[in-house]
């Protein structure tokens, strides 16, 4: 499933136009999005939380020349799934 796939899915349960479902689709990732950029974290009972985490600077190995290369720090975006959404998978 993609994103089309989505916006498909909320326009036939919202019975709404198209657009109007994309809108709704790119509200819902935009806020995700600013809120992890804000450093918030967002919270969707029985789904999961979306969080963005510090990953610590490191040493790493480039595998083609075997070359030592320091990995700045950086945040990295995560998901933890809720435990309804595991059961739901299983």
């Amino acid at each position: 499933m993609n994103k089309a796939d989505i916006i498909s899915k909320v326009h036939e349960a919202l019975g709404s136009t198209k657009a109007e479902a994309e809108r709704a689709v790119d509200t819902m990732f935009g806020c995700i999005e600013a809120a992890m950029k804000d450093g918030s974290s967002v919270s969707i009972a029985g789904f999961g939380i979306f969080e963005a985490k510090q990953r610590a600077k490191r040493e790493a190995r480039n595998p083609r020349t075997g070359e030592t290369v320091t990995v700045p720090a950086m945040r990295v975006p995560k998901f933890r799934a809720a435990k309804a959404l595991k059961d739901a998978v299983k």
